[in-house]
């Protein structure tokens, strides 16, 4: 039964190590070590059902290749973290898609981070509180053990508008499960960034506000948003080892 499943392991295996080298070309490291790392995974579940003596050789020289990569990625990102040097920019075109929350933030939230703060002047519409809550929602499903979330945001002026009702919503459903959501409004706000606390900045174009509407309500990425079109933006992913600390 084992060796029915092994063609499409291998399959995967490729998929995920061509997207890899892909991104590992792009200079996007973070990215392209979580798929190395994937690949790796589905290579040596799929040599578990090899049989023949020289394919296991050759599976074992290509599961080292990958490994040796993923080490020198690794090595090279810590060098640049230790350095205050670390530095990627991943450039999001005009319609793309797959480039979902959890698509995009994958790769900077698997180390320990407990506390986010997110600065964005526009969470104040309908859809950009849509989001926000998506964004929200990724980080309690994530490897991860958020307690604190900061939102620093500009506050509609137009007292029938959603946005003070919408977020004290929210941050009771936070609340519900164990995580501080912090609101603060700033009049002056300009700039946009994601700030971990295990030292990754993101500098989103568009603040989290980066997708375009759906084509219609049955049109596909209505619901899932790495089938959903975006607008075109860049993001700048930097490492500090120096973060924000919570407000006394």
């Amino acid at each position: 039964m084992a060796h029915d499943f092994l063609p499409g392991m291998e399959s995967s295996a490729i998929s995920v190590l061509k997207r890899a080298v892909e991104l590992d070309h792009s200079s996007r490291f973070q990215e392209a070590l979580v798929c190395y790392q994937e690949g790796i995974q589905l290579l040596l579940d799929a040599l578990k059902a090899v049989k023949d003596d020289s394919k296991k050789v050759h599976y074992r020289e290509k599961i080292k290749g990958y490994m040796d990569r993923a080490e020198q990625i690794k090595d090279h990102a810590n060098k640049l973290k230790e350095e205050g040097k670390y530095h990627e920019q991943i450039k999001i075109a005009d319609s793309a898609t797959g480039f979902s929350y959890e698509s995009l933030f994958k790769p900077y939230i698997r180390d320990a981070l407990t506390e986010v703060w997110v600065e964005d002047p526009y969470v104040r519409h309908v859809h950009q509180l849509y989001n926000f809550l998506r964004f929200c929602e990724m980080l309690l499903k994530s490897p991860c053990q958020v307690k604190t979330i900061h939102l620093l945001t500009s506050l509609d002026e137009d007292r029938s508008a959603p946005q003070t009702s919408a977020l004290a919503e929210i941050k009771q459903s936070l609340q519900c499960q164990n995580i501080c959501l912090d609101i603060q409004y700033s009049s002056t706000i300009h700039d946009r960034e994601i700030r971990f606390n295990n030292g990754w900045i993101i500098k989103i174009g568009r603040g989290l506000d980066y997708f375009k509407k759906p084509k219609g309500r049955f049109s596909l990425g209505y619901c899932d948003y790495d089938l959903r079109e975006c607008h075109e933006t860049t993001v700048d992913v930097f490492h500090t080892k120096h973060t924000k600390k919570t407000s006394s």
